[in-house]
Order: structure tokens, then C-alpha cells, then sequence
């Protein structure tokens, strides 16, 4: 293992160590001091031969090892440092493209030991990144700066959701001028590309170039949905690379981030890519909102889902089994399902069964005189945000209800045949501001019959579309937060022949698409960003600098993810806008000409001796103290003894001590109080616990007189906990139960005075089952739900709920409290997505949605937040609260 020194010079002092020995063995010890009153019985004794006391050797040569000690840790020493060559300044370039955020950890640990050894040397440094910059502009040129500069900008280098652009950053480069010799240090992403080899050889010509790149096995995944006419949601999976199998996860996630399934496929030596299903019921798949590779949070291993991908169910109201006698082809449920069936699953059944089930879309054929228990119960499921079509017919004609978007005339219209005088009628163009604006109507499309809409004076807003006379063929009008639609002709061939045309399926398209609550002004615009994917595969609010992606077309080519569109979603309706469709080809960077490669993955951090050459030195230093004092008789033996067990005692492996040592994080946690999340091994869940922590240690900052550091992440079977007043413990699907040295690390938290929050993050659904798996053999007290006077309620703010990201999942706590610590109880467990809710940017702004009750639940959230944090520091200071109305009530009297 190699060894090296950041200050080597300061070795030089080792060569006073003899001079030192002479010093120490001359000066003699400090004289022993004997109390014996009656000296004058020794006053005639007197000796003619004189001896030079000398200090013993075994302290003498323990002294010498401490000025060893302390010169070779001034000198800081370093174990399997990888030193930056030495000869003139460095150029460092960092891909920063979406395929970097695989191993960045790994990425950014290796750019701060160049950026520090860089500063050790003090040698200037440029930095080169490769993506496009997020403000839209071209790839920044790099020029020379001090290591402190260099240091500082490297901090805002994070990955960008988009690829790299080696053409321009060799156009960078010819424009920054950098003078040759330089030593090229790349932090490369290890995919390939067609300007690569150009970049590369654009380096050499600045000085030998250093590349560090993940190997082929490691390099960065991608995601693309695929499509599947069997209406199974599937995914594609390609890796760069194919020499070695590879089991890979696949998971679907809601809005709220709870998976919802899971699959896994191998991919075996010799395959870059698979195609994997999630099979499940079209009710489970219309809640998925995206997917993701387990194990990594990058933009590329992530494909939102839209409404293009989830078939939404729609229910056919039969009461009578319509559609399955002598003459189908007469039945408008006929001509509705089968126009339905390549655009959403159909549910057909009784209303009461339907009104059950979740759905998009109700369609009721010909029905007149609703029963007013039919008209209570799809008036109801209307108003909170269903979409129900009206099919017209004799019997509407007959007896319209009031369940309708206009008031009917009564009876009804007939066009054409022996007692008409006019013949049946056309379809006039759909209106350009309604939901089937852009639709093409074809020329044969006849109406023989209709029921006419009594005229008022808003019944132009609510035509959506007419016949070539003007009259309304087509109503619709909000009821609640849902819309009621009316054809007012059949759809079957009695009154018309619209249900055997195209564009009748055309037409439910876009009701299918109203029911999720898309504008009718929204057809064919431009769509607005709504919600962007950052590197790590996380969806945040949209920056400034990001575009409208145009209107959907078949015959449009796509825009390329870039800083002015970034991956994500757009538009009201949320249009999902994916990285994964944009890369053609995904593969693994080769050997190029005249660069050295270094394994990304297998390099080794450096590891600093110098804390543990000084911590050596204060201990014989400690001890030196107690030779003299022993030596010079003022210290007793027993004393001693128990001098020295005290001292042993402070370098011991208890918690404290192992957290001074175990760290850089846990050290820090010492010096300032930090709140302390567990990492779960998935990227996703373990940015946002980070995240949401952070948020919160900001929000008490703001709000209390508390001052907290940044949030650390910790493995319980590894990592000291009692540095920590309380635990975020995000419980994860298939989450593992800590082993026997984890659990023994988690007891002992909790008995003296640490607090677990366990969220389930899945609003109590199936939360119980994970939570027993994974604390079935910890001491977990009894439980009972937290009610509006137990301490947490109240101890800052005053909550009758607790809700996080979700609500309406029941928050436990200790029943009673724990008597042996101030009655606070060591766990909170519950279920409702905390972490989401605390979460922000850099910029304090909201990470994740937060449903049902946007800001207000946030700001509820925040403050369970609070009162949390407070009682995990103050205890039950607040309890006697509880009391006061009692007393204030015993004061009157």
C-alpha cells in the first residue's frame, strides 16, 4: 500500500531526534520531594561523592516517539493516495452528461482528491465540463484558476438530465487557448459517442491525459417504454455493454412514490437490452405515474408514464343485459365498446357495480326518468370529477331527467323520411375552442333523428359540436369537478350512422382525455413544462430557462432533451417527455488512442493517517504527564492506576467514541446537532430522506431557536447512532431486518433517549406487513395512536393531524411513554411520506406534489415536522399543557 506525505519537508525534522535524546538524557528529572519533618537527624550526614540524576531511558525514549509521532503527523501522510503527477497545471474535465449519476458518489469523492491534492501543489486548474450548461448557453470554456476557485465552482458540477456534448466542448477548448504542457485528468461517463474519439484526441494535443470511467459491466443504464398492443405496460432495458449477466429490477411507482409492482429479468452474457411487463389490473396500472431501474437514481434509468401509456377504464352502464339478444347490432353499447376497446379497458354491469369500481369514463345509453337513487348516486360520483356521456335516444326524447348538460324540448327531431321535409343531415367542422377541436369529420357521417336542446343564452359555450343547420349534436357542461356530456342523437344505426364512422373512437379519445381533466383549450397548443427531471432521476419544479415542447404529431420529430427541454412532464395534461427515446444507440466507450484508463470503481480512497499519528501523540503525551508526576512522588499509586483507566477508558469503543472516530460525518454530528436518516441502498428513496431532512433542519432554523447542521445518512450496523436525536427511517419494500450488531445498535439508541421515526411511505396500505418484517426482533414498546393531547400535538404547534406527502394514515407512539426517559417515546411510526413533503432544492423550493391538499397539507406537514424535532430534543416539557384548561377551570372557582 503506497505512502505518501502532503508536507514530506517537515520529515526533515526527524533528524533532531538525536540531539533531543542527548537534551533529555542531560536534563535531569524533576527532584523527588520527601516530607519527613525531623531533618535534622540527617544534618550530619554528608557525602562527598556527587551523582548526576538522569531521566530514565524507557521515558526518554517514549518522549522520542512522540516527536516521531507528532513530525510524521505534520508531515500528513496519506495512505493509498493516488498523487497528481507534478509538472505544471492540471486541466480537469468532468462529464457531467445523465450518465454520470450512476456512480457519482464515487465521481465526486475522486474530483475532490484531485481538487485537493491540486491544492496541496498549489497548481492552477481549469475545469471542463461536457454537458451543456443548464442556463441554455454553450459548454462553458475552462480557464486557469487558483485550486481554491477551482474547488468552489466544482461544487455547483452535479449531472444534467440531457448527454454530454463533446463537439462543443472541443469548440470550449479551442476558444479557452490553454497552454500546453497541461496534465489531462478526465472524469469520463465511459459511453461512446461520435465526437469522443475527437475530444480525445483534442486533449492529447494539451498533454498526457489521465481518464477515469467506470468499466463496461458498470456503465449507466437506460429505460424506454415500449408499446404493446395487449395493453400491458412494458419497458425496455438496455445496458452499453454485454459481457457478463445481470439481474436487473424493474419498479412502478404512483405519484406518490409507492411501488405498485415488480419484476426482475436476467440479462445474459451477450444481450444489451430486454424488454420486461408489469402485468396488473388496468386499475393498479391507471396509478402508475413512472418507472424506474432499482439501485439507480439517474434521469436515463427513469421513464415517466402518461395517460398514452395507462388504459383507462371506462364503465358501460347495462342494466338490462343489452347488446347480448337476437339483434346486438342494433345496441348502442355495441358500437361504444368496440370503439372503446384499443382506447381503455370497458367494464360493463349494473350502475351500482360500476359506481364501485374506479373509473375514468360512465357511458349511459338511451335512459329517461332516472330512479332518483341512480340520479343521487352519478350526480355524486360527478361532482368529484367523473366524466358521464349521455346516448340519446326515444327514450330521452320521451322523458328527459335533469342529470343532462341542456334542458330538452320535448319529444324529438326527426330528419328525413316520409314525414319530414328535410333530409338527414351532415356534421358541421368541430369549433376550435372544445375538446374535439382538430378533429377531422368525414363527409358521410348522417343524422336522422335528434333531441333538441331548449334554447338559452349560453347554449353556444356548451355546444360542442353541431349539424350542418347549427343545431347542437353534441353538449357537454361542468358539474362539480366533474363534466356531463350529451350526444343527442344514437350512436347506433336507429338515428345515425356516428358510431360506424372513425371519428366517433376520436371523439371518446378525447372524453377519456377530459376526464383526466385536460382544458379544452389545450388541444394542439404548445405544452408548458409542468415538472422537469433533474440528473438523479427526481422531479422538480421547471427553471426559467426551460421551453414549451410543441403540440404532438405523428409527423413531428421530437425535440432532443437539452437545457430548453429537459425530460419530464408537460403541458396540463402532464405529457410525458423521456430521455430514453432520444439515445439511438447506447455503447461503452473503447480503448482510445494515447490515453491511460483507470477503473472508476476500483480505485481506492485515500486514506488520512494523520489524525491517528496525533491521536497516538496525545496519548503518550498523556501518559509522559503521569510518568513525572509518578516519578516526582506526587501522584499516587492507586491514583495512578485509576488515572490511567480513565484515560484508557475515553479511547474505549462505546458510542461516543467510536462516533469521534468512526467519520467524517459522524464527527461533524458531534460539533453540531444534525437529524440522521438511514440509507436504504436505493438512490431515489435515500436523495429524497436527504432532501427532506434538509428541508426541515432549515425550516426549525427559521421558525425556532433551534440551529441544526445538514442531515447525515447512516447504516445502523455500521455507524454510531448516539451522536443523533432523532432517526429517519424510511422502510423500503423488500427492506432486510438489521442483523444481531445493528440491532444491539438500535436497542441501545432508543433506551437512552434516541427517537426512530419508521414511515412507511405508502399511506398505510400495505405498510404493516414491511414494518413487522423489518422490526420483528427489535424492542419495540407497545403502541397506541397519537391523539390530540399527547405531547407531539403540541409541542411547538398545536395539529389535530399529522399528514406528510399523503394523509389519513394513523401516526403510533409508545403507549404511555418510556418512565425512564422523561415519558417521550422512542418510536413514531406511520405512514404518510414525510420526507416528500419536508423536501426542497437548493433554491427552498417543493421537490414533490404533496396530495390531497397541496400547500395546506405542506404546511401542516412542516409543522408535524416541528413539533417532531422538538420533542426528539425537549422531551415532555409540554405535557403539563395538557392540564391547563383544568387548572385555568379550578383558578375560576
Amino acid at each position: 500500500m503506497p505512502l505518501s506525505f502532503v508536507s514530506p519537508l517537515i520529515l526533515a525534522a526527524l533528524a533532531g531526534l538525536p540531539a533531543l535524546w542527548w537534551l533529555l538524557r542531560v536534563v535531569p528529572p524533576a527532584p523527588r520531594r520527601i516530607v519527613f519533618p525531623p531533618i535534622r537527624l540527617l544534618g550530619g550526614l554528608a557525602s562527598n561523592q556527587r551523582q548526576t540524576a538522569k531521566t530514565p531511558l524507557w521515558l526518554v525514549l517514549m518522549r522520542l516517539v512522540l516527536a516521531a509521532l507528532v513530525i510524521v503527523g505534520a508531515a500528513h501522510p496519506l495512505l493509498r493516495a493516488r498523487p497528481v503527477v507534478a509538472g505544471g497545471p492540471l486541466l480537469v474535465v468532468v462529464d457531467d452528461g445523465w450518465a454520470s449519476a450512476r456512480q457519482w458518489p464515487e465521481r465526486r469523492a475522486l474530483l475532490d482528491d484531485w481538487l485537493r491534492e491540486a491544492e496541496r501543489q498549489s497548481r492552477p486548474v481549469a475545469l471542463l465540463t461536457t454537458a451543456p450548461p443548464a442556463d441554455g448557453g454553450p459548454v462553458p470554456s475552462p480557464r486557469l484558476r487558483s485550486p481554491g476557485e477551482a474547488k468552489a465552482a466544482a461544487e455547483a458540477v452535479v449531472p444534467h438530465p440531457w448527454p454530454t456534448d463533446h463537439r462543443a466542448a472541443v469548440k470550449a477548448l479551442d476558444a479557452a487557448a490553454l497552454p500546453p504542457p497541461l496534465r489531462v485528468l478526465w472524469l469520463a461517463d465511459g459511453l461512446d459517442d461520435p465526437a469522443l474519439r475527437d475530444f480525445a484526441a483534442r486533449l492529447r494535443r494539451l498533454g498526457p491525459v489521465e481518464m477515469a470511467a467506470p468499466p463496461e459491466a458498470a456503465a449507466a443504464r437506460l429505460l424506454t417504454l415500449a408499446a404493446d398492443d395487449t395493453g400491458e405496460l412494458r419497458a425496455s432495458i438496455r445496458r452499453p455493454a454485454a459481457a457478463l449477466p445481470e439481474t436487473v429490477t424493474l419498479r412502478a411507482a404512483d405519484t406518490a412514490g409507492r411501488t405498485v409492482a415488480e419484476a426482475s429479468t436476467t440479462l445474459a452474457a451477450g444481450r444489451r437490452s430486454a424488454e420486461l411487463a408489469l402485468p396488473m389490473p388496468a386499475e393498479l396500472k391507471a396509478r402508475v405515474a413512472r418507472l424506474g431501474l432499482a439501485g439507480e437514481a439517474s434521469a436515463g434509468a427513469v421513464a415517466l408514464v402518461d395517460d398514452r401509456w395507462r388504459r383507462r377504464v371506462v364503465g358501460l352502464v347495462d342494466e338490462i343485459g343489452a347488446g347480448t339478444g337476437a339483434s346486438p347490432l342494433l345496441d348502442d353499447l355495441y358500437y361504444a365498446e368496440r370503439a372503446l376497446a384499443p382506447l381503455a379497458e370497458v367494464r360493463r354491469g349494473h350502475l351500482d357495480e360500476l359506481l364501485r369500481r374506479d373509473l375514468s369514463l360512465i357511458i349511459l345509453p338511451d335512459q329517461g326518468g332516472l330512479a332518483e337513487q341512480q340520479h343521487r348516486q352519478l350526480e355524486e360520483w360527478v361532482r368529484r370529477g367523473g366524466v358521464l356521456l349521455r346516448l340519446a335516444g326515444p327514450k330521452l326524447a320521451r322523458n328527459p331527467d335533469e342529470l343532462l348538460p341542456v334542458r330538452l324540448l320535448s319529444g324529438g327531431r326527426l330528419l328525413g323520411g316520409a314525414l319530414s321535409w328535410t333530409r338527414p343531415m351532415a356534421m358541421n367542422a368541430m369549433p376550435d375552442d372544445k375538446p374535439f377541436a382538430g378533429l377531422a369529420v368525414p363527409g358521410d357521417i348522417r343524422v336522422s333523428a335528434q333531441v333538441l336542446a331548449e334554447p338559452v343564452i349560453d347554449l353556444n359555450d356548451r355546444t360542442w359540436a353541431r349539424l350542418e343547420d347549427g343545431t347542437p349534436l353534441v353538449t357537454g357542461a361542468p358539474r362539480g369537478k366533474g363534466t356531463l356530456v350529451l350526444v343527442h342523437t344514437s350512436i347506433g344505426p336507429a338515428w345515425s350512422n356516428l358510431g360506424l364512422s372513425g371519428l366517433f373512437p376520436a371523439m371518446l379519445e378525447r372524453l377519456i382525455r377530459l376526464s383526466r381533466g385536460v382544458p379544452p383549450g389545450e388541444v394542439g397548443k404548445p405544452l408548458a413544462p409542468a415538472e422537469l427531471l433533474d440528473g438523479f432521476g427526481r422531479l422538480v419544479p421547471p427553471s426559467g430557462i426551460a421551453e414549451a415542447l410543441p403540440p404532438p404529431s405523428p409527423r413531428a420529430t421530437p425535440p432532443v432533451p437539452g437545457p430548453r427541454h429537459p425530460p419530464g412532464l408537460y403541458g396540463d395534461d402532464r405529457m410525458a417527455f423521456n430521455l430514453g427515446p432520444a439515445i439511438a444507440d447506447l455503447t461503452a466507450a473503447g480503448p482510445l488512442e494515447g490515453v491511460s484508463r483507470v477503473d472508476l470503481t476500483g480505485l481506492e480512497r485515500a486514506v488520512d493517517l494523520q489524525p491517528g499519528f496525533f491521536a497516538a501523540a496525545l496519548l503518550l503525551l498523556m501518559a509522559d504527564m503521569i510518568a513525572v508526576l509518578a516519578l516526582a512522588g506526587l501522584l499516587r499509586r492507586r491514583a495512578a492506576v485509576v488515572t490511567l483507566l480513565v484515560l484508557l477508558s475515553l479511547l474505549a469503543d462505546h458510542p461516543l467514541a467510536a462516533a469521534a472516530a468512526a467519520t467524517d460525518s459522524t464527527q461533524a454530528a458531534v460539533l453540531k446537532t444534525r437529524l440522521a436518516y438511514v440509507v436504504t441502498g436505493d438512490g431515489e428513496i435515500d436523495q429524497t430522506s436527504r432532501a427532506g431532512l434538509a428541508g426541515l433542519s432549515r425550516l426549525i432554523e427559521r421558525r425556532t431557536t433551534a440551529v441544526l447542521g445538514e442531515p447525515v445518512g447512516v447504516d445502523p450496523s455500521r455507524d454510531p447512532l448516539m451522536v443523533f436525536p432523532l432517526l429517519y427511517w424510511p422502510v423500503v419494500q423488500r427492506a432486510e431486518p438489521p442483523d444481531a450488531a445493528a440491532r444491539e445498535r438500535i436497542n441501545d439508541f432508543m433506551r437512552h433517549g434516541g427517537m426512530i421515526l419508521f414511515d412507511t411511505r405508502d399511506g398505510g396500505e400495505d405498510g404493516p406487513e414491511k414494518l413487522r418484517r423489518l422490526t420483528g426482533e427489535l424492542d419495540i414498546p407497545p403502541l397506541a395512536e397519537v391523539t390530540d393531547d399527547h405531547v407531539l400535538s403540541h409541542s411547538f404547534y398545536l395539529l389535530r393531524s399529522l399528514p406528510g406527502r399523503t394523509t389519513g394514515a394513523p401516526v403510533y407512539v409508545q403507549d404511555g411513554g418510556d418512565p425512564s426517559n422523561d415519558n417521550v417515546s422512542p418510536v413514531v411510526i406511520g405512514a404518510n411520506d414525510w420526507a416528500a413533503a419536508w423536501a426542497v432544492d437548493e433554491r427552498g423550493r417543493p421537490l414533490y406534489a404533496v396530495v390531497p391538499g397541496g400547500d395546506a397539507q405542506r404546511e401542516q406537514a412542516n409543522r408535524f415536522g416541528v413539533n417532531l424535532v422538538m420533542y426528539a430534543l425537549t422531551g415532555s416539557y409540554k405535557a403539563d399543557q395538557v392540564h391547563l384548561p383544568a387548572i385555568l377551570e379550578r383558578l375560576k372557582k
